[in-house]
């Protein structure tokens, strides 16, 4: 089992004009940008007056009515609209905003009460890079537009946020807002309030269900524990990475810190293939589909020793095999950082990705995307949930993306970590370097859906007991 070779995959799309579902940002929300201090508008127009159309364009400003200043990164604008066919995918872009395309989000939802006009909605949001709005002032022109992913023809006449007679902006309350989590601004479609119906800060431990938990306290890469609980440390040739690199077992270490045993992946390179070792961990079973998964990953910018700037990818991901070219049962839902770009990025850039299949000669993918471009060195909670309905992700106990119905795994997949280069253009000395990424714990509960805050109450409860691994999620 194997990664795939991303950089066929991503050429293309990081540089792409439009982007799969945004992030939300991850920057604290500050005490003046409270929802008891601050009052937001909203103001509408729309690009794309027709019935039909290729692409909806809900062109929008978000405006400060009240007395303090609030920050653009606790604010959430919510376009509602009905879908054209169930499981249908659909893809966000931004091509023009004052406060800047890269400093805004958008990501698609379901509602949990669907209406004759809305069963679903875009969500935008806006990173630390928007920057915040004081008394009075509002964010001037986002230019916003969604679309089918199969690019046909979208109905937006039977939309809920849809009015083909605002062609000039206007207060328009059918599109809401919310600040620091609460409603201020708009009305939802009936029975369906924008607050998540999860509170992600909600602690309580939901009933047990089948589990894999490792803290992976293990001797070293050769500790006969690591097989009999289910891993293998990979040693065989292919791909993903730089051609030449080789797998090295000996690489993936295990160490005491703070209290906890933490594995290391190490990649190193002295700018040639032949000298390029690269590191994976990977369950042996492919038994894993919906439910929760979890990782305390610590990403890295800059090497332990030597020159940086390798086009590294620092990986914690689920995925099964390819059986055909486009094989509709494929599947592949991934955290990669890359601390010094790559795939046309050129500098920190996260991503999440879904799959739902791809043909490797020519080249197509099926997927979507979230990504966040900023450094992310240090330690990171990392929680993907699959459902019957999306694939949601988080960051740090912060909602960072959300890939809808068409994404969704048709069979079990494998858990990996990895840490491999996508090619030697990033940094051409031939001085030895190496990279580290380091792993505290993984946690799978099998078909529920845990909200960050029970993830962390589950991974205490186990370390309060002792445990450092625990594996009843059934085979097959």
């Amino acid at each position: 089992m194997k990664s795939l070779a991303k950089s066929r995959i991503r050429a293309a799309a990081a540089a792409a004009a439009t982007v799969a579902l945004g992030c939300t940002a991850l920057a604290a929300v500050p005490s003046s940008a409270s929802a008891a201090d601050g009052s937001l508008s909203v103001q509408y127009r729309t690009s794309a007056s027709g019935a039909t159309a290729d692409q909806s364009e809900p062109w929008l400003k978000v405006r400060n009515t009240g007395s303090a200043a609030v920050q653009l990164s606790a604010v959430k604008v919510r376009y509602y609209f009905k879908g054209e066919a169930a499981g249908d995918a659909y893809r966000f872009a931004c091509s023009w905003a004052v406060k800047g395309c890269a400093n805004i989000t958008g990501t698609f939802g379901t509602l949990a009460s669907p209406t004759a006009t809305a069963d679903r909605y875009l969500e935008i949001g806006f990173t630390a890079g928007a920057g915040s709005l004081a008394p009075g002032a509002d964010t001037g022109d986002m230019q916003l537009r969604f679309y089918r992913s199969s690019w046909q023809t979208l109905v937006q006449s039977d939309d809920y946020s849809f009015d083909a007679g605002r062609t000039a902006y206007g207060d328009w309350s059918k599109v809401t807002a919310q600040l620091a989590g609460a409603t201020v601004w708009g009305e939802a479609p009936g029975g369906n309030g924008p607050t998540d119906p999860t509170d992600p800060t909600d602690p309580t431990d939901p009933p047990e269900g089948a589990t894999l938990f490792d803290d992976f306290n293990y001797s070293g890469h050769t500790d006969p524990q690591i097989a009999a609980h289910g891993w293998s440390v990979r040693s065989n040739s292919g791909g993903p990475g730089v051609p030449g690199a080789t797998w090295a077992p000996e690489n993936v270490t295990f160490a005491a810190q703070s209290g906890n045993s933490v594995m290391n992946l190490e990649t190193s390179t002295a700018g040639s293939g032949e000298s390029t070792k690269q590191t994976e961990i990977l369950t042996q079973s492919m038994k894993f589909r919906n439910g929760t998964y979890a990782a305390r990953v610590k990403f890295n910018d800059a090497p332990v020793s030597g020159p940086d700037g390798d086009h590294l990818v620092q990986t914690f991901f689920t995925i099964n095999d390819l059986k055909a070219p486009m094989a509709d049962d494929y599947a592949e839902y991934d955290f990669e950082y890359l601390p010094n770009g790559g795939w046309g990025e050129s500098g920190n850039i996260l991503y999440t990705t879904s799959w739902e299949t791809y043909r490797p000669d020519p080249w197509e993918a099926v997927n979507a995307h979230s990504e966040a471009r900023q450094s992310f060195a240090g330690w990171h909670d990392l929680v993907v949930t699959i459902d019957d309905s999306a694939i949601t992700y988080y960051i740090d106990g912060q909602l960072f993306g959300t890939h809808g119905a068409a994404y969704l795994p048709e069979r079990g997949m494998s858990i990996n970590f990895n840490q491999w280069l996508i090619d030697l253009a990033g940094q051409t000395s031939t001085t030895p370097r190496s990279y580290h990424q380091q792993v505290d714990y993984v946690l799978h509960v099998k078909d529920q859906v845990l909200t960050p805050a029970q993830v962390g109450a589950k991974v205490s409860a186990f370390r309060t007991a002792g445990t450092t691994f625990q594996d009843t999620v059934p085979a097959g």
